[in-house]
């Protein structure tokens, strides 16, 4: 709430249009957003989040959706349970996790290997997935992905901070904002931004402004 608040205040000193007022509530669950996934924002294939591999509408076999921000972080911030008790209790949740602005294609070797560890820097340049630059600290619970997908994971991870309060700590925080700063968004995001916003209403105003992240605090 606090950074929905400061991003709303910026908004009406530059008068620039940001979030909804309210959450996503065009896509009702994560069903409908798989289905919205592939034959809308991805109709005519793309490529992987973490490992950068294109893959067609016909042919994405090992290519699945990856929640950037985990889902097991969201159902702790929402106190709603497990996942599928949160999705039989809490619409709040069914609508968070639908929102297309966490989603992104991802390998699935390396989405089950991400899991929930937090994004960060894991040292030296270890290649456990062939050419894809995905490195993991399996100890630390920390994950490195590509430098040419960072700054789409910080914007979206603080899209769910503004428009959700998820929490976003401290160190992430840093971490993710350097990564923001580095790798400015691209044309291929924004175009996606706008697909999302057609579909479900919102835009992640950091790909628009991306000055705005200087106004996130974190816990």
């Amino acid at each position: 709430m606090k950074n929905r608040i400061i991003a709303v205040l910026i908004s009406s000193v530059w008068c620039v249009p940001l979030l909804s007022a309210a959450d996503q509530t065009q896509i009702k669950d994560y069903k409908e957003a798989r289905r919205l996934f592939w034959s809308v924002l991805y109709n005519k294939g793309g490529e992987t989040l973490y490992c950068g591999q294109t893959f067609s509408t016909r042919h994405r076999r090992g290519v699945n959706i990856e929640h950037v921000f985990p889902m097991s972080w969201a159902t702790r911030t929402l106190n709603c349970g497990r996942r599928k008790q949160c999705r039989e209790n809490n619409s709040r949740f069914n609508h968070l996790e639908a929102d297309l602005h966490n989603l992104y294609p991802a390998r699935k070797d390396i989405n089950d290997v991400r899991a929930s560890f937090r994004f960060g820097d894991v040292g030296g340049e270890r290649r456990d997935y062939g050419r894809c630059d995905f490195e993991v600290d399996e100890r630390r619970r920390v994950v490195e992905p590509r430098p040419a997908s960072r700054g789409e994971i910080a914007r979206a991870m603080f899209y769910m901070q503004t428009e959700y309060g998820m929490k976003i700590f401290a160190r992430l925080g840093r971490t993710l904002q350097r990564w923001h700063r580095q790798d400015a968004p691209s044309k291929h995001e924004q175009y996606r931004n706008d697909v999302i916003e057609r579909i479900q209403g919102t835009r992640n105003p950091y790909i628009d402004r991306p000055d705005l992240a200087g106004a996130l605090q974190f816990d």
